[in-house]
């Protein structure tokens, strides 16, 4: 029985996650409550104890030494109380070992009870021990059910509870689906420990970034500031304390897989990396990306500031309902106000100053010249007034005279169809010209058509007298060799 009794205790302690002696601590006030119900009074002091070996129950009672018992629940004689404690006097309390033999059902049922209640109290400080170390930390969970108030995580030892407040409104949760949260909080309330988590939280931004960035989680780079709209938009501004370091491309990573990873782990949530600045001017300028910034004009007393946008980047500035500004003023913890350069320059027009007026030389008299420089000026002024003069045109040389021997030639052809190309100059004589040439009035020695056409006439009418008397020749020769015949004579008998 005592065994079994250990053996139960032992099993307890490994369900609930509890150490051996917390469980013993919570039977011996549970049969503290059954005893005092029924074998003592309700005001007194019992203390149970258990005994590790053996499981053996042990209910001490404190009463009080008199002479003469009246009620043996609170009262023990001077003779019993010296057994327990020698030198004891009269009137004085003594604990003294009272276990109850049995206990009703009464005492079974309210000890059962007190049990649970003790088991329980001492699972929520085990609780509250283990994540109160955690807050301010990215815990890995399990959905357990998503209700309409809450959204209840399964972190292994606990129960963790996401509020609306600290859910993304464009994230949908299912039953099993693991998550990364950012605990937020551990609450001891009537119920037991309440583990708070959040997935809105700026605190799991920053943790997700020392996660998946080494030179972050070392110290290299240094996160300054988070600003963050959960499920839509978040701006982090980062600096680096070693020279050297670029902290702004250590948090994109080669070809962004390190923003990638971030990005993912929060759906597709869209991340702005800045670097920060001590100047307020260069922190809201870069605070205010994508946007170009053309002036920054600071107000320190009320921390203000009015940022000069060109006029096609204001709404750009600004952001969809005013998301990117607005996110630049949690970031910067400045005043934003953004306006666009025709905006500036109409309300800070430019003061063009009056041009500055120098007086005027005092012009020097100078002696009249006499006459004779008079002219001369006037012939310079006369002369520099007339226009430059124009270059002489040379006269056109004469054109080459025709050789009869090129002419002849050219002109002995027949005449060719007239082509429509104007007959070249020097080759076309009017008749006049001709006629002229003709009767001898031509001094050029240039030979003319009518003249080459009649000795070509001419000597046709030689040639052919020539040819006449050629071939009676011809034939005087031939009858010299005949002998005189006309023809030969070779016999009769041939």
């Amino acid at each position: 029985m005592k065994s079994d009794f250990l053996l139960a205790i032992t099993q307890l302690s490994a369900e609930k996650n509890l150490s051996k002696e917390v469980v013993l601590a919570a039977v011996e006030a549970a049969l503290v409550s059954a005893y005092r119900k029924e074998s003592f009074t309700p005001n007194q002091n019992i203390q149970a104890k258990i005994d590790n070996q053996t499981g053996r129950v042990k209910v001490w009672a404190e009463k009080t030494v008199v002479e003469k018992v009246t009620d043996p629940r609170i009262e023990v004689t001077l003779a019993e109380a010296v057994k327990v404690h020698p030198g004891i006097q009269m009137g004085e309390p003594v604990l003294i070992e009272d276990t109850p033999h049995d206990a009703g059902r009464i005492a079974a049922q309210t000890a059962k009870q007190v049990i649970l209640q003790r088991l329980h109290e001492a699972e929520s400080t085990a609780i509250v021990d283990e994540y109160a170390g955690k807050a301010g930390d990215i815990v890995s969970g399990m959905i357990q059910r998503a209700e309409p108030r809450q959204v209840v995580i399964d972190l292994g030892r606990a129960e963790a509870v996401m509020p609306p407040n600290e859910q993304v409104h464009t994230e949908r949760y299912r039953p099993g689906q693991r998550l990364k949260v950012y605990m937020v909080e551990v609450a001891r309330t009537v119920k037991g420990a309440v583990v708070v988590v959040s997935r809105s939280h700026p605190g799991l931004l920053r943790r997700l970034f020392e996660m998946e960035i080494p030179e972050i989680y070392s110290g290299m780079v240094e996160i300054k500031g988070v600003a963050r709209e959960a499920g839509a938009r978040s701006k982090v501004a980062v600096s680096a304390r070693q020279s050297g370091i670029d902290p702004v491309g250590c948090c994109v990573g080669l070809r962004g897989i390190r923003i990638q990873n971030i990005v993912s782990e929060l759906n597709g949530e869209k991340i702005d990396v800045i670097s920060w600045s001590a100047d307020p001017a260069v922190l809201i300028t870069n605070a205010l990306s994508p946007a170009q910034v053309v002036r920054v004009i600071i107000n320190e007393g009320e921390k203000t500031a009015t940022a000069v946008i060109p006029d096609r980047q204001q709404s750009l500035a600004i952001g969809k309902e005013g998301q990117n500004v607005r996110l630049a003023v949690k970031l910067t913890g400045w005043r934003i106000d953004i306006k666009s350069v025709s905006q500036y320059e109409a309300e800070h027009p430019v003061v063009v100053a009056p041009p500055v007026v120098e007086p005027e030389p005092v012009k020097e008299e100078k002696p009249a010249p006499k006459a004779k420089e008079k002219a001369a000026v006037k012939a310079e002024e006369k002369s520099a007034e007339k226009p430059a003069a124009k270059p002489q045109e040379k006269p056109a040389e004469p054109l080459p005279e025709l050789a009869p021997e090129i002419m002849e030639p050219v002109l002995s052809v027949e005449p060719e169809a007239p082509a429509p190309e104007p007959e070249p100059v020097g080759l076309k004589l009017s008749l006049d010209m001709a006629e002229r040439v003709s009767v001898g009035e031509s001094k050029s020695g240039v030979r003319f058509a009518e003249d080459i056409l009649g000795r070509a006439a001419e000597n046709a009418e030689k040639k052919k007298r020539r040819g006449g008397r050629d071939s009676d020749d011809r034939d005087k020769r031939k009858k010299k060799r005949s002998g005189g015949a006309g023809e030969f004579d070779f016999g009769d008998d041939y």
